[in-house]
């Protein structure tokens, strides 16, 4: 098994949301704290990069590669990361440059990151491309897939399960953002290695739940199989709520702005607009639907996104009057 890499500040705390699970009237509400992982404003991909990384120098990589979006949260902390540890970092980031760098952009240039702009159709053979180029100028690229999703990264939140196991809080249903996969298999894979009897909910950022609950279940099965874990899952055990995403990525609408203000305003947490607070929409809904019967305790597990509040074209649309 690869050997984890200590990037992040673990364990990451759980508090409870006691004035907002009043303000909603529905269960005792918590919140698991990965927005405070650390490396380069925090996040959850530092946990997948904590085995990713690992893998790389243990491989001799001297580059680190990856893509995501122009306020690309992973791109953020992969750059962090590259940073810290004396790499260098290509980011292949899908849309045009802006005039200033804000939010997680600005992030990426302070940590000396090379950044290409592509559109989304381009970006997997630029990819290829730029990392082909990187490996024949002898760079040593070590390349990272879009989110940290893939049996390695998901070794990050199958070791945050033992670690929230550890923590004393046992919560029928744990809610989050689900977008590439490797956060909700990690903690699938986790909960089983643990004995978690609770519900594993992804809210859906960007992808259809039959689409995705398949993607996530093959990347449970694949790094069981690597991990020598006797187990295996179908796409009909993997809970994800495509309810929420239909506005299209990154794409604000009332609930994302309400739920950013609701978490500021009643617990000082802070939301990101694209995936935090998008989750978080869905989570105040289904309380409000009676989704969660109320003496069950709902854990949201924050994944972080912060820097995305002070990029356009957010920073002024989340005000609410």
């Amino acid at each position: 098994m690869i050997k984890r890499l200590p990037l992040a500040h673990l364990p990451t705390p759980i508090e409870a949301l006691p004035r907002l699970s009043r303000r909603l009237s529905g269960p005792q509400l918590y919140i698991k704290r990965d927005d405070l992982t650390g490396l380069g404003l925090g996040g959850n991909k530092t946990r997948k990069l904590e085995y990713l990384l690992s893998d790389a120098l243990a491989k001799g990589a001297k580059t680190l590669v990856t893509t995501g979006a122009v306020q690309s949260n992973h791109c953020r902390q992969v750059a962090a990361a590259a940073a810290r540890l004396g790499l260098g970092c290509l980011l292949v980031l899908v849309g045009t440059e802006p005039k200033e760098a804000q939010g997680n952009l600005l992030l990426d240039k302070l940590n000396a990151a090379q950044i290409i702009y592509t559109s989304r159709d381009r970006r997997d053979q630029l990819l290829r491309e730029r990392f082909e180029q990187a490996e024949q100028e002898g760079l040593r690229p070590y390349l990272i897939p879009y989110g940290g999703s893939n049996p390695i990264g998901a070794l990050g939140y199958l070791n945050a399960m033992r670690e929230l196991n550890q923590q004393g809080l046992d919560p029928d249903w744990i809610v989050f953002a689900s977008s590439s996969g490797g956060t909700q298999a990690g903690l699938i894979l986790g909960a089983h290695t643990v004995g978690f009897k609770g519900k594993i909910l992804g809210i859906s950022i960007d992808q259809t739940s039959a689409f995705f609950s398949a993607q996530i279940a093959t990347l449970v099965n694949q790094t069981a199989l690597n991990l020598g874990v006797d187990w295996s899952i179908i796409s009909d055990d993997v809970l994800v709520n495509d309810d929420y995403c239909r506005a299209g990525y990154g794409v604000l609408t009332s609930a994302e702005v309400e739920a950013v203000n609701l978490f500021a305003s009643q617990e000082g947490i802070l939301l990101d607009p694209v995936y935090t607070g998008r989750a978080a929409a869905g989570l105040i809904d289904l309380v409000r639907k009676g989704f969660f019967q109320p003496e069950k305790k709902v854990l949201f597990w924050h994944t972080g996104g912060t820097p995305a509040l002070f990029a356009e074209p957010y920073s002024h649309s989340l005000i609410q009057p």
